[in-house]
């Protein structure tokens, strides 16, 4: 016989799928424990002799277990003497029985028989092992298979049903007509590629009102003969001299230093068929307004043509890019290395503005710098733009 102390746990009964732990009410050995059949739905008695007994509609069925004294034999209860008692219905009963929800116990159960019974959806509770100490086999969840349906609410729930979309017709897919890249367009990808990848872009834009400087331009081609000067010469002109007040935009990134350019050559984005070429105009800021016309014009009739010489497009140190032409109000244009700057220029728009508290239309244009954020800061090309609108919104030092 085991000692066992008083109120320690001396054995467990399952009651309506509930576990029990039963207390000793003295110290002393324990009796033999003389039942190994389930004991769901019975009531226990303890009493004060320590001795333990299955209840059921208030009769005593079985003893479980006795507690003797101390110093005491304790008495022999022998499993067949307890199973003399006629069995008690719910002695019978196995776990075919549903169990209460929110119960769960665990079945002893062998891998494979447990990966049968998820698959087809039984409950292994239902099924009787015959394996070593009633342990659940493979066979025995294919027997239960072969002569009992599983009960409705132990099913596995249906597969969802997957929505296949239709299929996605890949580029590939798409009839196309497939046209080689002229050197031209193969040179504007590799170049325009490499700057947005490496130079660090930002942009600022500033309205300028045109009114005054249409004007003076309206009345210098009427007076003077020959090449007409067009507003993309103005905006050159006042490009030249707002780079010579500002020359931190006429320069380059170089690496390690900053190369400041001491030539004012502006370029000119002229589109031809096959692509874009900037005619540079050199020395803009020594230049009067007719003969950067004059050149312009020139460089870029040449360019259309396809008959522009290789000097026509170098030593660039700006870049103006202008379509207003084609009704663009505003856009960004991608910087022309090695340069740390352009120009974007949109169409000249009539617009209701107040004056002195008056509305009045005048004529609108909107320009977007792009700066290579490595030569130079927001400041910088802020005060460069100020400097560039109040001298065209001022134009007469243009056309002198």
């Amino acid at each position: 016989m085991l000692p066992f102390p008083v109120q320690k746990p001396v054995i467990d009964l399952m009651e309506a799928g509930v576990v029990h732990h039963i207390e000793g009410s003295m110290n002393g050995p324990l009796g033999e424990y003389c039942t190994r059949g389930k004991m769901r739905g019975l009531g226990v008695l303890r009493s004060h002799g320590g001795r333990y007994q299955a209840i059921q509609d208030g009769e005593v069925h079985i003893d479980i277990a006795v507690i003797a004294a101390p110093g005491e034999k304790a008495p022999e209860v022998r499993a067949e003497a307890a199973m003399e008692t006629p069995p008690s219905p719910l002695l019978e009963k196995t776990a075919v029985e549903e169990r209460p929800a929110g119960i769960t116990e665990r079945v002893p159960a062998s891998p494979l028989a447990k990966k049968l019974a998820q698959e087809r959806g039984v409950d292994l509770h239902l099924i009787k092992g015959t394996g070593p100490s009633g342990r659940i086999t493979k066979e025995d969840v294919e027997a239960f298979l072969g002569t009992k349906e599983p009960p409705p609410a132990t099913m596995a729930p249906p597969e969802p049903q997957v929505v296949v979309p239709p299929a996605q017709v890949t580029p590939s897919e798409v009839e196309y007509e497939e046209r080689p890249l002229s050197r031209m367009r193969q040179t504007i990808a590799r170049r325009m590629a490499e700057s947005k990848r490496t130079i660090p872009h930002f942009e600022v834009a500033v309205e300028v009102d045109m009114t005054e400087a249409l004007k003076l331009r309206k009345a210098f081609n009427e007076t003077f003969e020959g090449i007409k000067v067009t507003v993309t010469d103005l905006i050159v002109k006042a490009v030249a001299f707002a780079l010579r007040q500002h020359p931190e935009l006429n320069a380059s990134y170089a690496g390690e230093t900053v190369r400041v350019h001491t030539r004012v050559n502006i370029g000119i984005a002229v589109a031809i068929q096959d692509g874009l070429v900037t005619p540079v105009i050199s020395d803009c800021a020594e230049k009067p307004l007719k003969e950067i016309a004059k050149e312009a014009h020139e460089k870029a009739e040449r360019a259309r043509e396809g008959r522009f010489k290789p000097q026509d497009v170098v030593q660039g140190t700006f870049t103006v890019s202008n379509l207003g032409m084609f009704d663009i109000e505003s856009f960004t244009a991608i910087i022309n290395p090695p340069e740390a700057a352009i120009l974007a220029v949109g169409s000249v728009v009539p617009k209701p503005v107040v004056k002195e508290g008056q509305i009045t239309v005048s004529d609108r244009m909107r320009v977007t710098l792009s700066v290579d954020h490595r030569v130079a800061d927001g400041a910088t090309a802020a005060r460069f733009l100020q400097t560039f609108k109040q001298l065209l919104e001022q134009p007469l030092p243009l056309f002198l």
